[in-house]
């Protein structure tokens, strides 16, 4: 069965697997480490003398999980000394439907009383080692086929200690990703290995961004290593290498401060406002910095932060949607934003759509809701049909359903649904511009994405039909990392949708969007409810700040920003320094953290891609 979700409701969950016991494998001579260009920071030069009583080579032979662990258990050891063992071929992971376990911390809609969200599935992992980095073959989001969850895997570790028994340890961190939703829960796992053994792995998830499920769940398991060579290893690790060294710099939260002495600014602000349990990152980036924040988790930090998968929930609405009417204005002219609907849907080729622009749709204009009440509809009985849907049929008719109620671009009302009917059109659109077997994500990840040197993570997306060849989501479904989200901010903000000088996006409707034109601000939302002004437009919303919210705010400035359901915004402010964080307990506050960033000088920007 597929989740149920809506914005407010999305979900149910199955699990992943992690399993090995000492299991002989095909005696395979072992490649050098170093065959491909190597990794940034490596090679590892530690002795290997780790002092380790967690996760030790005794429990990892034969152990069993009781319940989580600090999560310094699986993190790469200062003293760590370089692997002498190189990992290549399939990891197994078998024996998962009933191991471990679980542990719930908030459950909204009962979904822990399915026994099988409560284990992970099997999987099979191909990995790669270059140096002491272990590389997944299959980057971004991969459809295991369960009923519940879908999987991605990141870059980890591997290396040696001195109480290991001459064999190599891995950590790797992994995500499980709700089938047919957005919430995504952040897991480690660990095993040692050698020319002929394998040990089980220990696994843990201790962390999510997902407002309405959230959970620990723990085990160890068996598995098998089948030894092989990996189709185009060489070529992975040399991807995996640039992608580490094209990562923007970071330095924590706190260096801000002491890199600007003059602006005064108080990074106590940063993360501020946000239930410290629920904050999974935040960050500032800036003068081609990323100041970053950690990430915690309920065991302590992730080890991985730079690789902690976040969801993008709405922000696939300017990421994805925005980006690519942009891009497709740039390419095939002004004319885009003005394409009806109708003209490009089959299905909405009724009186409700006559008149509807792509960019009504876009602005969330289109005329068609039941109620004009802020987040009314979004949180109705009509968009849960729409979010509970995986084939495209009955989400293309459920997000069809709203009744004509005022004319194109005139009311403002927030529809997930609107964007998908967006990102039909738009496919459709560019079938017919670009040649049969277009596909709207693909040609925007070519276009724009890979080119900014996002992560993999970004380059793929969730479809219709739990499938990688179904209709894109577009306004939800993607995933991030703090890396992505400095490039993605940059490339709209201080880049000016440019790309190593050559103009990406269309840069009317983006300096509009950015608010950089005074006549054209968007349409108004209904979301101010507490007096302050909000606009919109082509997927960014847009908040009017004065010196009643802040001194440093001495004429009025508008600044764009992304927003994600649960607490995730994303601000661009006007002198190039974004303020960015992902947290789930509906927490919207970054006033403060808006006010210190625009206390940064216009000059410092964020510098070019």
């Amino acid at each position: 069965m597929p989740f149920l979700h809506a914005r407010r409701r999305w979900a149910v969950l199955t699990v992943l697997v992690l399993a090995l016991a000492l299991v002989p494998f095909s005696p395979l001579a072992a490649k050098p480490a170093y065959a491909a260009t190597a990794v940034p920071g490596d090679p590892l030069t530690g002795s290997g003398a780790v002092s380790r009583s967690v996760l030790t080579a005794a429990t990892l032979a034969g152990g069993v999980a009781t319940g989580t662990v600090t999560n310094d258990a699986f993190a790469l050891p200062a003293a760590a000394a370089a692997p002498t063992h190189a990992f290549e071929g399939t990891l197994t992971l078998r024996g998962v439907a009933r191991a471990g376990g679980f542990r719930t911390i908030k459950d909204t809609y009962g979904y822990a009383a399915t026994a099988a969200l409560r284990h992970l599935p099997p999987v099979s992992i191909d990995l790669v080692q270059n140096g002491s980095h272990v590389i997944p073959a299959v980057r971004g989001l991969q459809i295991t086929g369960s009923a519940y969850w879908n999987l991605i895997v990141e870059g980890g570790r591997a290396w040696n200690e001195n109480g290991d028994g001459g064999r190599t340890r891995v950590s790797l961190p992994f995500a499980l990703v709700e089938r047919n939703a957005n919430c995504v829960h952040n897991g480690l796992l660990a095993f040692l290995f050698d020319g002929g053994t394998i040990s089980q792995v220990r696994y843990q998830i201790t962390h999510e961004t997902c407002q309405y499920f959230q959970f620990d769940m723990w085990g160890q398991v068996g598995a098998a290593y089948s030894r092989h060579t990996v189709t185009g290893d060489t070529r992975l690790k040399n991807a995996y290498a640039a992608e580490v060294a094209d990562r923007v710099p970071t330095k924590p939260i706190s260096a801000l401060s002491t890199d600007h002495p003059d602006a005064g600014v108080d990074t106590s602000a940063f993360g501020s406002g946000i239930t410290a349990s629920a904050l999974s990152t935040y960050g500032v980036s800036y003068g081609g910095v990323n100041y970053v924040g950690a990430c915690q988790t309920r065991r302590g930090a992730y080890p991985y932060c730079n690789q902690m998968v976040l969801p993008s929930f709405s922000l696939a609405k300017t990421v994805f949607a925005g980006i690519v009417l942009m891009r497709l204005t740039q390419v095939y002219g002004s004319s885009v934003p003005s394409q009806l609907i109708r003209d490009w849907v089959g299905e909405a080729d009724t009186s409700a759509w006559t008149g509807v622009t792509f960019q009504d749709t876009a602005n969330m204009a289109t005329g068609n809701y039941s109620s004009r009440a802020f987040e009314a509809d979004e949180s109705g009985s009509g968009m849960t049909a729409f979010f509970d849907a995986e084939a495209y049929r009955p989400k293309m008719t459920a997000a069809l359903a709203f009744p004509h109620s005022a004319e194109p671009g005139t009311q403002w009302v927030y529809h997930s649904s609107d964007t998908f009917v967006l990102a039909r059109a738009m496919q459709n659109y560019l079938v017919a511009k670009a040649g049969a077997g277009s596909d709207i994500h693909r040609w925007i990840r070519d276009q724009v994405l890979v080119p900014l040197h996002l992560s993999p993570d970004v380059l793929t997306t969730e479809r219709t039909g739990n499938s990688a060849t179904g209709q894109p989501f577009g306004g939800y479904g993607l995933f991030y990392t703090q890396d992505d989200i400095a490039k993605v901010s940059r490339f709209l903000n201080a880049d000016g949708g440019r790309i190593d000088g050559v103009q990406m996006l269309d840069p009317t409707m983006l300096a509009d969007a950015m608010q950089q034109n005074p006549e054209n601000r968007g349409i108004t939302t209904t979301a101010d409810t507490t007096g302050r002004t909000y606009q919109y437009q082509d997927g960014l919303w847009a908040r009017r700040f004065t010196s009643a919210d802040d001194p440093v705010f001495t004429s009025p400035v508008y600044v764009p920003f992304m927003s994600g359901f649960g607490g995730i915004t994303v601000a661009m402010l006007p002198n190039g320094a974004t303020y960015y964080y992902f947290s789930d307990n509906d927490e919207f506050g970054w006033s403060a953290a808006a006010a210190q960033a625009y206390k940064l000088p216009a000059t410092g920007g964020d510098g070019g891609t």
